[in-house]
């Protein structure tokens, strides 16, 4: 098990915005695909406690992921798994305390993201394609470890592309919504 703090500023972008930026950092070659499938109780317990768990398949890869608030960023811990406890626990579900959360999860959504990365300033630049359950969208990650220089970096590269801030809900949030409309 692994733990880490992330600091990240998002903003909604449009298509447009986001083949653009592909274009000026030469990312269009350098696109990865991952999938997360979001977990919770029957009653969204995890979601009212703005908390997402999460397994992520990049590749052949598999991280079971606890994603939690804090008072700067958010407090992740991680398990890597295989690929048949994460077929067993799609499947069936699982019993979450194996990273700390006392409550039987199943499989809640899931969403498939384009992702392509560089580093930017003092942190990483991600460009995000998003689809889930027949809707796409695109977003802005900038990860950091300065919430004080990583909050200018973010605020100068959308003045510099002219992008207009569109506050970002949680991808989780965004399937789990979609799936259930």
């Amino acid at each position: 098990m692994t733990q880490n703090k992330e600091i990240e500023f998002k903003t909604f972008i449009t298509e447009a915005e986001y083949n653009n930026l592909l274009k000026e950092f030469d990312l269009e070659n350098n696109i990865f695909d991952q999938t997360n499938y979001y977990f919770d109780t029957p009653d969204t317990k995890l979601m009212n406690e703005k908390t997402v768990l999460r397994i992520r398949k990049k590749g052949s890869n598999y991280k079971l992921t606890k994603k939690t608030r804090a008072e700067v960023g958010a407090d992740e811990t991680h398990i890597l798994i295989n690929k048949e406890k994460a077929d067993d626990f799609l499947a069936n579900g699982f019993d979450a305390s194996i990273i700390g959360i006392p409550y039987f999860v199943k499989n809640i959504a899931q969403l498939t993201t384009h992702r392509a990365s560089t580093p930017y300033k003092d942190g990483t630049l991600f460009l995000d394609k998003s689809e889930y359950y027949g809707h796409v969208d695109y977003e802005i990650e900038y990860e950091v470890d300065d919430i004080r220089q990583g909050t200018k970096d973010f605020e100068n590269f959308l003045d510099t592309y002219k992008i207009t801030y569109k506050e970002s809900i949680r991808k989780s949030k965004r399937a789990y919504d979609y799936r259930n409309k």
